[in-house]
């Protein structure tokens, strides 16, 4: 995937549960003659917003970013000071010259620090104006979004005048044993607004003083100034309702002793994207009802967010949420509504930075409604589940039951101040405070989504324990770790259980390694199981404040030992995912291609899964009754072109000189020493662009990437890691020349709008092998999640992928792509058609190669060079070839060329070229 500045991604979109986005992108339509594609910049719908001489608000999206690192080492109160400041003057300096322009132009707009972005609203001409500027990464289009009413929900019966999803988290015995009730600690939500009045919750709102007046300045924030008089209003009853949840009286609330403060992000049944923006900021920086005189000081410990966006990962908030963890603010956020299904997790609630809870009933069973992972980089979501059917919380006016993730997670983001109240010196301190609330989560197993047993993407970690949670926090603890091996072979994948002071379950990585990171101080005993080994069961004692380790040899249970090589094109395949059926049990292959796995004995079926999409997975079936040997030769993937991919042997190449490229999205011209050859076409120039792509039809800087083939510029390209990456001042990308060898080498280059680097050499050859290595990975981004790999053709009507938004990057690994067998010639179809928008030309014909007259299987021409459509395969030579080229109408209706077929006899060597006219022969 890709992302814009500031977070603000452009993608298509589904109807969202709460918050759709704004700032979507269109998706990539055919090249076809009748639609000219405008500035790349600009989103077509703002194009179309402003035609005919109208005004519409836009999005400006910048390339600025905030290196925040620096001021998360603040301490204290003085941490939201530090990222208030710091995020200020990043944006200060990368808006100046846009501001610039927008105020001598007397246009309206609005500025965001918290997001490299500017709102504006304007005309054609000012449009035109704002993309041309440099420092613009794209305009996109101000969509407001309906927001669903929560599902109404029965009213359950309390327990001892406690609502039963209070109880149920164990809140009621903190306040009774410890007196915890979240004193001290600031909660805040950006929702529909609160009614700072009702009786749930007039008492411990912030602007409540002393003498019972109230002062909502600092304490209350209405960016669109829906409320009458700036004075705190909830016209949807949703905020008042998710705010009872966290701090209400009454026994509505987790952590009743909490004091609340509340930004009214959703205007009524809506969110628009400037007031959630704005509601960011306010939580860094509270100030007046006026939106003047910043404080950070009195930024909030917590901040409930209980709306999202579509399923899917989409980075559009993550510079708010980024904002805040520096802060050390804790991001509780609902996971969505979308389920059952899975991989409906939704946006900000799929970060990684963020915490979400799924929704469980009365029952502890899971709603259907909630929705469940995966989330950003293949990370388990939910993090963990809450009540959150037939919740009875507070509303304008009175009190109401509803059902939702957005009232599950209100139960989290109280359960931290209750943490927080008892156990002070884990305030702000995000990451220790999600390991405890991880650690003591009540385990829940459902794997159908994913995960195991006690870390899966229905149930997260597993069900929210406020008790256990704060009692973790106030206990001695120490820590265990250690490795899981067998026969000195490092087990991923196996459980690692403690029981005694406290009970937890983890699974090894795959390098076996395991670890508890907080556990109460004591004796425990220690359980190893691994499918196919014997149980491994020893005792351990864990020193409050120290780190105890402990390795476990496993060893083979009556069983068998499966090993065996995966190779390919003749060659080792490193990477490999080699996995039994229906068990527990996948390994890697190692450099050599080899794996070793056990299993009880038994029938199974293997499968081998490649990384990349060189080869193709392969499964086989296998009985176990001793030791097995069992070796796979993975079918090779091909384009209609016959090139193909393998694992590199060659090694990473530095270049050698330094281009005058930097920044983002940028390009430069070189001269290649010798012609490379692309399908079929030789070229001595090429231009190289910040963002990993080495084009050789025209200059591009394009940074949102594609599958590939795509007739969408870019095309006639080696896509080495096409992503949006930036060079820096850190970074540089270089070149050097040989007899036979071109590199380029993209060096230290980082990831726009996420943390993380990488470094990338593409080693270019004389008859167009290609091969790209890469290394110093680090970050989220870095094994391509947000990545192209591959090469393709001039129309974009082949090609070839290694990878699309895929982990399919390891350090050190290296891909070479090499073209078809040499008894092979290019053959290039060029023909004049004309057709209406949305219609696409083919060519089929006798051959394998173009469909033997299958329709479907016809070879895509493309319309770079309308009304002459193109592509290529290639056919072998000196063969008699019939051919016909046909029209295919989006509702699938073909028309054939009329006439009789086309012959030809296609050359002992060279190249085959056709220019035709369609029903011209």
């Amino acid at each position: 995937m890709r992302q814009d500045p500031s977070g603000l991604r452009r993608r298509g979109s589904a109807a969202l549960t709460a918050l759709a986005l704004a700032l979507s992108t269109l998706l990539s339509a055919p090249a076809v003659a009748a639609e000219p594609t405008g500035d790349p910049k600009i989103d077509d719908a703002v194009t179309a917003a402003v035609e005919g001489g109208r005004e519409a608000s836009f999005w400006v999206l910048l390339r600025g970013e905030t290196d925040l690192a620096p001021a998360a080492k603040a301490k204290g109160k003085a941490r939201a000071k530090a990222v208030h400041q710091a995020a200020r003057d990043s944006a200060s300096r990368s808006q100046q010259g846009l501001r610039k322009l927008l105020t001598s132009r007397k246009a309206d707009f609005t500025t965001f620090w918290i997001a490299d972005t500017i709102k504006v609203t304007g005309d054609a001409k000012l449009l035109a104006e704002v993309a041309k500027r440099p420092e613009v990464k794209a305009v996109l289009p101000d969509t407001p979004v309906t927001l669903p009413a929560p599902a109404a929900g029965a009213v359950r019966a309390a327990v001892d005048a406690v609502e039963w999803n209070v109880d149920r988290i164990g809140a009621p015995r903190l306040w009774n044993e410890r007196g915890s009730r979240g004193q001290g600690i600031v909660i805040a939500n950006i929702d529909t607004g609160v009614q700072f009045d009702h009786p749930a919750l007039a008492a411990n709102y912030r602007g409540r003083q002393a003498d019972g007046s109230v002062s909502h300045d600092y304490h209350w924030f209405d960016p669109a100034r829906i409320c009458a008089d700036a004075n705190p209003c909830d016209n949807n009853g949703h905020g008042t309702h998710t705010m009872g949840t966290m701090a209400g009286a009454e026994g509505i609330g987790v952590a009743p002793g909490a004091t609340w403060i509340a930004a009214k992000g959703c205007e009524s049944n809506s969110c628009s994207v400037e007031a959630l923006l704005a509601a960011g900021q306010w939580i860094v920086a509270p100030t007046d009802r006026n939106g003047q005189n910043p404080r950070p000081e009195l930024a909030p410990d917590i901040v409930n967010n209980s709306w999202g966006g579509a399923p899917g990962f989409d980075p559009w908030y993550s510079d708010v949420v980024r904002s805040w963890v520096a802060a050390g603010i804790f991001p509780a956020f609902s996971n969505g509504n979308a389920g059952p299904g899975c991989n409906t997790s939704g946006t900000p609630g799929s970060y990684t930075d963020t915490y979400a809870s799924g929704a469980t009933d009365v029952n502890d069973v899971i709603a259907p409604f909630s929705s469940r992972g995966t989330g950003q980089a293949g990370g388990v979501k939910p993090d963990i589940t809450a009540p959150g059917v037939d919740v009875r919380s507070s509303i304008p006016g009175g009190y109401a039951s509803f059902s939702g993730t957005s009232m599950a997670s209100p139960h989290t983001a109280a359960a931290v101040a209750l943490i927080w109240s008892a156990a002070p010196s884990l305030r702000r301190d995000i990451t220790a405070t999600r390991e405890i609330l991880d650690a003591t989560a009540i385990d829940t197993s459902d794997t159908s989504c994913g995960g195991t047993a006690d870390d899966n993407n229905v149930f997260g970690q597993g069900r929210l324990d406020a008790y256990a949670a704060v009692q973790s926090a106030v206990s001695p603890a120490g820590s265990l770790t250690g490795t899981v091996r067998a026969d000195g072979v490092p087990l991923g994948g196996v459980a690692v259980s403690v029981t005694g002071a406290a009970s937890r379950t983890v699974t090894t990585a795959a390098d076996g390694a395991y670890r508890f990171a907080r556990l109460p101080a004591g004796a425990y005993r220690v359980r190893v199981a691994a499918f196919g080994y014997d149980t491994f069961e020893t005792d351990v004692t864990v020193t409050a404040g120290a780190g105890a380790v402990l390795d476990a040899a496993l060893t083979a249970s009556n069983s068998g030992i499966i090993t065996g090589q995966v190779t390919g094109a003749g060659a080792a395949l490193p990477g490999v995912t080699v996995a039994l059926t229906g068990t527990p049990v996948s390994v890697t292959t190692g450099a050599d291609g080899r794996f070793r796995l056990a299993a009880p004995t038994g029938a199974y079926e293997l499968t081998a899964r490649p990384l990349g999409g060189c080869f193709a997975a392969e499964t086989r079936s296998l009985t176990v009754s001793r030791d097995v040997t069992l070796d796979l030769a993975l079918r090779q993937i091909t384009d209609g072109y016959g090139y193909a991919c393998a694992p590199a042997t060659e090694a990473y190449r530095a270049g050698t000189e330094r281009l005058a490229l930097s920044g983002d999205d940028a390009h430069t011209e070189v001269t290649l020493p010798f012609a490379v050859p692309l399908y079929g076409v030789a070229r001595d120039r090429a231009w190289i662009s910040t963002n990993g792509v080495i084009g050789f039809a025209s200059p591009t800087s394009a940074y949102q990437n594609t599958a590939l083939p795509n007739s969408a510029e870019p095309n006639d390209a080696f896509y080495a890691f096409w992503d949006d990456l930036v060079v820096d001042e850190e970074a540089g990308v270089w070149t050097s020349a040989g007899a036979d060898t071109f590199v380029v080498e993209w060096r230290n280059v980082r990831f726009f709008g996420y943390g993380g680097r990488i470094s990338i050499s593409a080693i270019l050859h004389s008859d167009g092998t290609v091969t790209y290595r890469y290394q110093d990975l680090s970050g989220d981004r870095a094994p391509g999640l947000g990545a192209t790999i591959g090469l393709e053709n001039a129309a974009g009507t082949a090609g070839l992928a290694y990878s699309v938004d895929a982990a399919a990057v390891t350090e050190g690994l290296g891909v070479t792509f090499r073209s078809g067998p040499a008894n092979r010639i290019a053959a290039t179809f060029n023909v004049t058609a004309e057709t209406w928008f949305g219609q696409n030309v083919f060519v089929a014909g006798n051959l394998p190669e173009l469909g033997a007259w299958d329709p479907a299987r016809a070879v895509a021409l493309g319309a770079a060079g309308y009304p002459v459509w193109s592509g290529g395969v290639t056919l072998p030579p000196n063969t008699a070839v019939e051919f016909k080229y046909l029209k295919k109408d989006p509702d699938g209706t073909v028309t054939w060329e009329p006439g009789a077929n086309r012959t030809t006899v296609t050359p002992p060597s060279g190249t085959y070229i056709t220019h035709d006219t369609f029903g011209a022969h």
